[in-house]
């Protein structure tokens, strides 16, 4: 038994995350742990989804019912990450100028923000699914 299933999308979210942490802090020219979290370079989203995906087509074909199936909600969590995450940050955005209550204004990706994701994910498949 293989257990790639269950640790691809860990093993995304941690690649993912370390990549974002190193470009985040050298953008910011020190360790950027305020910049742990939500939106930025690139989506973790993305990079997860993509990743099981991914898996799945290498080792079992794309002509799989389990492809269909996470091809369909990797589509589904791409929208919400561009969209519906993207209009929560500028309602957070516009809330924080009328009263500062903190909110996080970091929650939603950018295209490339979401392709480097993705691309980072497809690597992770793929070697998970020779390993």
């Amino acid at each position: 038994m293989t257990y790639a299933y269950l640790l691809t999308p860990f093993v995304a979210w941690f690649v993912t995350g370390v990549t974002k942490f190193a470009i985040n802090s050298i953008r910011e020219k020190k360790l950027a742990f305020s910049l742990i979290g939500y939106g930025g370079m690139p989506s973790n989203h993305s990079s997860i989804v993509m990743s099981m995906v991914a898996l799945i087509g290498f080792s079992n074909g794309i002509d799989n019912p389990a492809f269909g199936v996470a091809l369909t909600l990797a589509y589904i969590v791409l929208l919400d990450a561009k969209s519906l995450r993207k209009q929560v940050e500028k309602q957070a955005k516009a809330i924080n100028k009328i009263s500062p209550s903190g909110l996080r204004e970091r929650i939603g990706h950018s295209l490339p923000e979401i392709a480097v994701g993705c691309l980072v994910g497809i690597f992770v498949g793929f070697i998970m699914s020779h390993a």
